[in-house]
């Protein structure tokens, strides 16, 4: 359909495409690191108040105000503080942070730097997923500019402040997205998470208090502090400043990584001219994962909510980390969230019980649904399991230290509410009425 939506004023995209948009002379070209130049002459109090009064809420999956975990870190700590960027993009159907990393690398640097003045930090990790090499080559590349330029190192723009900036690596954990699983992988341990209480902004990397954000919520700091809270959060909704990245995947015309305003409905970012441009032709939308795949699903008659925090949660969904995978009338859900669960059976840590053993009994329970040799007793007992992982409704309640048990469970959940009545038709006919699934077998356990 013809572009329907608002116009949205791109933030964290406008350079995306431009010659060298990666390097330092580009982004100063743009009006890089003024953000930075009037931080510096702010009370580091005023700037967490600035980035609390702009409304910018945690971009990796939680949604969290960002202003308001950055007042968690205690002032008078004896201990060092430490930032630890999360660059851990791992959850299915999820593409953006890369993108910051390949086409402007030097907006989440500013914002680096801005958080750890207004923290008192002075050492900051950015830890990216194993498989982003190219990425963690470009990012170092653009710290070595900063460096260079006086902006890292032992004063940053001529003010008396050393901030030192480190890229490492993980080994391509899904689990080590987690913010306590990172800190215990930065830290040369297992990535297992940790309990909490204490948080990190108490007791975080080796011990001493540590602020976690994502890649985008990092690189969206210095157009508040360019241009002011105000503007940023008149661009978005009432608890919801600014715009955000989402990652348009599955049975669409134009898939890839769109800045929306958070305003934007489903419907707009599927058929909007400027985004998806609608469905293959002959198919229908039938199902919509609105933020990853740990994101409990969406029917087709419910797409028409805007790609916001509070908004989904209306739903009884959640914008996550923006990645939206769209299913078409010739999806089996069943098989659909077969796959699923299966990764994050492969993904659990198993050092809870729950996760442990609940994740790899769902492939189970779907793998006989899907080939047609369950019961309608088993439908029900699916259900149990994923409960005793993680009851459902309300988001949040799971049984396990970390929320991997709940990114298992909320989508068995989500899918047996919406779509029972397929499941139902597997055992019925004892087959999968859509036909052989195309990936072979995945082997006994699953």
């Amino acid at each position: 359909m013809a572009s329907t939506a608002k116009a949205v004023e791109p933030v964290i995209s406008a350079a995306w495409g431009k010659p060298q948009s990666w390097t330092l002379d580009s982004y100063r070209s743009r009006g890089g690191y003024d953000g930075l130049k009037r931080a510096l002459s702010m009370e580091p109090a005023a700037i967490i108040d600035e980035v609390k009064k702009s409304n910018l809420r945690g971009r990796g999956g939680a949604g969290f105000p960002t202003g308001m975990k950055w007042s968690f870190v205690p002032k008078d700590s004896p201990k060092p503080k430490y930032l630890a960027v999360n660059g851990d993009e791992s959850e299915p159907g999820t593409f953006k942070d890369r993108y910051i990393l390949e086409n402007d690398p030097h907006m989440m640097l500013e914002g680096i730097a801005i958080a750890s003045y207004a923290l008192g930090v002075h050492t900051c990790y950015v830890y990216l997923r194993g498989e982003f090499k190219f990425q963690a080559e470009r990012t170092q590349a653009a710290i070595d500019e900063a460096y260079k330029a006086g902006i890292f190192g032992k004063t940053m723009m001529g003010k008396d402040f050393a901030l030192d900036c480190y890229v490492v690596r993980g080994a391509g954990a899904y689990i080590c997205g987690e913010e306590t699983a990172l800190l215990e992988s930065l830290e040369g341990k297992k990535g297992w998470p940790r309990l909490k209480p204490p948080f990190p902004a108490v007791v975080g990397l080796f011990g001493s208090p540590t602020v976690v954000n994502n890649v985008e919520t990092l690189a969206s700091v210095p157009p508040i502090l360019a241009k002011g809270a105000e503007w940023y959060a008149k661009l978005g909704t009432e608890k919801s400043g600014g715009t955000h990245l989402v990652c348009l995947s599955g049975s669409v015309n134009r898939p890839g990584v769109y800045e929306v305003g958070m305003h934007t409905t489903i419907l707009e970012l599927i058929h909007d001219d400027q985004y998806g441009q609608g469905m293959p032709k002959g198919r229908k939308v039938k199902a919509v994962i609105p933020g990853g795949s740990s994101a409990p699903v969406l029917g087709a008659d419910e797409l028409d909510v805007a790609l916001e925090f509070e908004a989904l949660k209306m739903k009884q969904t959640m914008a996550g980390s923006g990645g939206v995978i769209v299913m078409d009338d010739a999806t089996c859900m069943v098989r659909s969230l077969w796959r699923v669960a299966r990764f994050y059976a492969e993904e659990s840590c198993g050092q809870c019980t729950p996760c442990r053993e609940g994740t790899p009994w769902q492939t189970r329970l779907l793998r006989k649904i899907e080939e047609g040799r369950a019961e309608m007793s088993d439908i029900d007992m699916l259900s149990n399991v994923a409960s005793s992982i993680a009851p459902y409704p309300p988001i949040g309640l799971g049984n396990t230290i970390c929320a991997l048990g709940d990114a298992a469970a909320l989508p068995t959940h989500s899918f047996l509410m919406r779509f029972r009545d397929e499941f139902e038709a597997h055992v019925r006919e004892h087959r999968c009425p859509y036909g052989d699934h195309p990936w072979g077998s995945f082997g006994d356990w699953s």
